[in-house]
């Protein structure tokens, strides 16, 4: 027979083994309910999470969206704004490049006024007078400083203007740029997903940046650069459409003057022309009656030297009768017609030596008259030329000047009729 090798360890009962056994299948329950109650509470919360984590994530990529749109939409805005911005600032540009040739073209006619009324200061008396030409010349240099007083007046406030447009364009552009990255950086966010390279943690992503701004700040500075740059169009169209009506008013003010004073030379020149005529009239005439005159002072000086040989014929004769011999020496009829002779060409004489000497007084006279119309002729002349220098100077308001030939600085009467 077999023996045992150790002593058998210590004995439990029917009952105490199947209390085990129970006690064993209880815990087992239990352990088994524990789980069970862990593996249910442990997929509701999958669930929940995973819908709670799906419906955020769905809620954040909305908000992005939105986000999105939203800056699309200032974006577009700002877009528009700029457009007009530049459309604007390009048609300021002309308008003062309009405004600065008409300036220009101002001083050109400003040059041309002044030169007309220092050539006619080279008039001679009696021509050098405040004559309605000067007055329309002054007139005129008084129309043209106030034309560039307000041309260059539109010109500073264009200069101005363009400034303020090219600040706000600064802003606009700035805030436009900032926009573009924004919306860079939003679709980048809306396309990262779990399977995104480069995703990580990050060491407080929740914190809130410096200088950050709220949602409403955000639109209200958008809002303010749309609205400023809006308003700063508004006045830069107002400011040309004044510019340009300055621009018009001040050129028919100066053509109406233009034409008032060049018809003012005209009938200027045509009066002098008038006067000349008259003058030159006059002088032929003068020479005429010179001629004459000088004429008659000969034939009267040849008269009288007749008459003088008229009288020594008879003075001898009375002489020669007065040694008649004796009785013969009588006066008769002879003697008293001899007499007579002499006392009538003594009259003669001297009212032929009184005529010659008003005749020479007459002659001086047509003489001094003479020189004095043929120096109002010369200071008429001048005065022509310098007005038809003033007319030929002028041509350049309206001539271009590469076509502008002045014309010959002549006075030809025949010519210039």
């Amino acid at each position: 027979m077999a023996t045992l090798s150790a002593m058998p360890g210590q004995r439990f009962s029917v009952p105490d083994w199947h209390t085990s056994s129970q006690l064993l299948s209880a815990d087992a329950e239990r352990q088994r309910s524990a789980s069970l109650r862990v593996r249910q509470e442990a997929r509701a919360l999958r669930n929940d999470t995973a819908s709670q984590t799906k419906w955020d994530e769905q809620d954040s990529q909305t908000q992005l969206a939105d986000r999105i749109s939203s800056m699309s939409r200032w974006k577009e805005r700002l877009e528009k704004c700029l457009a007009d911005i530049n459309a604007e600032i390009d048609a300021l540009a002309k308008v003062k490049e309009a405004a600065e040739g008409a300036l220009q073209a101002k001083n050109l006619a400003l040059e041309v006024s002044i030169e007309c009324l220092v050539l006619r200061e080279r008039r001679r008396a009696p021509d050098l007078v405040r004559d309605p030409v000067e007055e329309e010349l002054h007139k005129e240099v008084k129309v043209i400083d106030k034309a560039r007083r307000e041309l260059q007046q539109k010109v500073t406030e264009a200069f101005q203007q363009l400034c303020h447009l090219q600040e706000v364009r600064q802003q606009l552009s700035c805030d436009h740029r900032h926009k573009m990255e924004a919306l860079e950086i939003d679709h980048i966010c809306l396309s990262l997903g779990v399977d995104s390279p480069n995703i990580s943690f990050k060491v407080s992503p929740m914190r809130v940046p410096d200088r950050s701004t709220t949602l409403d700040e955000w639109e209200g500075h958008s809002r303010d650069n749309k609205e400023r740059a809006e308003a700063e169009i508004k006045a830069s169209s107002q400011l040309r459409e004044a510019a340009v009506l300055t621009i018009a008013q001040t050129h028919n003010q100066l053509e109406a003057q233009r034409v008032a004073t060049e018809f003012a030379f005209r009938k200027r020149i045509r009066d002098m022309e008038r006067a000349y005529d008259e003058l030159k009239w006059q002088e032929q005439n003068s020479l005429e009656e010179v001629a004459e005159q000088k004429e008659d002072i000969r034939r009267l000086g040849e008269d009288l030297r007749c008459k003088a040989e008229d009288l020594k014929v008879a003075h001898t004769r009375l002489e020669t009768r007065s040694c008649r011999p004796g009785g013969e020496l009588c006066r008769d009829q002879a003697q008293y017609g001899l007499t007579d002779e002499v006392h009538q060409l003594e009259g003669t004489i001297r009212a032929l030596r009184q005529k010659l000497a008003e005749s020479q007084d007459a002659l001086d006279a047509l003489y001094r008259q003479l020189h004095h119309t043929q120096t109002d002729l010369g200071c008429k002349a001048n005065s022509l030329v310098l007005d038809n220098k003033c007319m030929d100077s002028r041509r350049k308001l309206v001539v271009p000047a590469e076509k502008f030939v002045p014309e010959v600085d002549t006075f030809n009467r025949t010519t210039n009729r």
